[in-house]
């Protein structure tokens, strides 16, 4: 994450991402596959570290075989096999949707994962209870923890999508997007960018 400067001298806290090339791998349709779809492809993968059935695959195209596959159902972009998108489809100003995996934070307490205060002060004969969860179910009614309940484990590593990011500054040359908002996570993870 770094900052840019406009005309005025507005600081603007951006995400520089590499979006493209993306080479189109395959073309579904309605009459052949039930349904519209490109198959886009992204990042150079070693043929030695691919599959067979990969590296045809990736040989109708005429490209390497890549590290990331993804199909856009739907879409407005008009390519054929082999043709390359670039970050040309993005205009500044525009407003995007970035999907990605959310930084994965481990196992955690119901205080940090849930937001909850703890039970109360240390007094009052209270021992090592701060960030306890406190009680979780029923008793006899019941006999059970009900399915849903918060409490410790795993945190973060989601899939995340955020609405409404905005475009801030285009480098075409080096494929580079600069997005203002809050992109999905850590530094050198995979994203996708919606329109």
């Amino acid at each position: 994450m770094t900052s840019i400067f406009d005309a005025t001298g507005k600081q603007t806290a951006v995400t520089i991402i590499e979006a493209g090339p993306c080479v189109v791998t395959q073309k579904k349709t309605v009459e052949t596959d039930g349904y519209n779809a490109l198959q886009i492809a992204f990042g150079d993968k070693k043929e030695k570290h691919s599959t067979k059935s990969e590296v045809s695959h990736f040989a109708k195209a005429q490209t390497s075989p890549k590290k990331v596959v993804k199909e856009i159902r739907d879409s407005s972009i008009d390519k054929n096999i082999g043709e390359v998108i670039t970050v040309d489809i993005f205009t500044e100003g525009e407003s995007v949707e970035v999907v990605g995996t959310s930084k994965g934070k481990g196992f955690q307490g119901v205080v940090k994962r849930h937001g909850f205060s703890g039970v109360g002060e240390a007094s009052h004969g209270q021992h090592d209870r701060q960030r306890a969860p406190g009680s979780i179910g029923n008793s006899s009614d019941a006999s059970r923890v009900f399915k849903g309940m918060r409490m410790a484990g795993r945190m973060g590593q989601d899939r995340v999508k955020m609405k409404g990011l905005k475009v801030v500054k285009i480098f075409p040359e080096k494929n580079y997007i600069l997005i203002s908002g809050s992109v999905p996570g850590h530094n050198g993870s995979i994203v996708l960018i919606q329109k």
